[in-house]
């Protein structure tokens, strides 16, 4: 399966709130994500990723271990995606640094959670917070099979539309390149 996503940054994130929340109940998450990588970089090299996030909800605490394919679509950043539930965190981030993988980036996302249908389709938005970057984002998602990946972005597109998100406001920025660029400006302004 492909997750088809668009990502945007929201310039008014009070005013896309209250519309998500006429859509859904939105869930309140902190995300702590540790993508891994070999030591010379080999999945970044060619646009994987493979990460262990721990979910804190306000229910429940869960962790995930994800593998994304390659970008199949350049301008959105749609990756394959397989994900499975752990029990044991500690025992998938010692299994992973036993395969010889190593942490390559860790942070924290806060985020606010809807599910809802919408245009026939199962979608998942998430506001955005991540402590060390300025802004909110937007993460729009469902799940499709590659041949209706265009069909899917353009349903996207109109959901982002009806949450005031406009066009101009579609990033394909990632929050790994974004925070491993803030941290080296914070290690050259304390240099």
């Amino acid at each position: 399966m492909i997750e088809a996503e668009l990502k945007a940054r929201v310039h008014a994130p009070q005013e896309t709130l209250r519309r998500l929340d006429e859509r859904a109940e939105g869930r309140v998450e902190v995300y702590r994500d540790t993508y891994y990588d070999t030591v010379a970089g080999a999945l970044e090299a060619r646009d994987e990723e493979l990460r262990v996030r721990t979910v804190h909800g306000s229910d429940d605490t869960r962790t995930v271990l994800t593998y994304k394919g390659a970008r199949v679509d350049e301008e959105s950043g749609s990756k394959p995606e397989h994900e499975t539930r752990v029990e044991d965190a500690e025992a998938v981030h010692a299994t992973l640094r036993g395969l010889g993988y190593v942490p390559a980036i860790a942070f924290e996302k806060r985020c606010r959670n809807y599910t809802f249908l919408a245009r026939g389709r199962q979608m998942l938005a998430t506001l955005v917070r991540v402590p060390e970057l300025d802004g909110t984002f937007i993460e729009l998602e469902t799940q499709v099979e590659e041949k209706d990946l265009p069909a899917a972005l353009d349903d996207i597109r109109t959901v982002l539309a009806e949450l005031g998100i406009g066009p101009e406001a579609v990033t394909n920025e990632l929050y790994t390149m974004s925070v491993k660029a803030q941290r080296l400006s914070e290690q050259k302004k304390r240099a």
